[in-house]
């Protein structure tokens, strides 16, 4: 598995573009948990609502189409975004300029919270299984 997203991670780099780092991540607004009972659907659906996306309306995080699922975020020296894991198909990205710091969040859950936050002051949050992954994106992102 490893070996297909490392190739969809390196799909449609432009030329001389260098890849940095990707992690296996699920953006918060689009995170859906396992629930057996009525209270639990709803605190799913309200995690996954509250605090996975900040700023203002038409900032750079509210660019970011609404998606469901794992994807991989990818840092490059050019740009920052998400792919798909299974064949690179860009969903979203932009400018690596335009992201000015990464933020590791309180953990509600079993899988490590982090928001990317953007130059404009709007934000996303993401999930992903390891601390290491958010380590290493604010090791390049600050």
């Amino acid at each position: 598995m490893s070996e297909l997203r490392e190739r969809a991670v390196r799909n449609q780099l432009a030329a001389g573009e260098q890849l940095l780092a990707y992690a296996s991540v699920v953006p918060a607004a689009g995170a859906k948990g396992v629930s057996v009972n009525l209270a639990g659907v709803l605190a799913n659906d309200l995690m996954s609502q509250v605090g996975a996306q900040g700023g203002m309306a038409g900032g750079i995080a509210s660019q970011m189409p609404a998606t469901s699922g794992a994807l991989l975020l990818r840092v490059t020296d050019q740009r920052v975004g998400l792919v798909k894991p299974l064949d690179g198909t860009p969903v979203w990205e932009v400018p690596r300029a335009w992201v000015a710091r990464v933020e590791r969040r309180p953990r509600l859950q079993l899988m490590a919270r982090f928001r990317v936050h953007y130059a404009d002051g709007s934000w996303l949050a993401f999930l992903t299984m390891r601390r290491r992954n958010i380590e290493q994106f604010r090791a390049l992102l600050g």
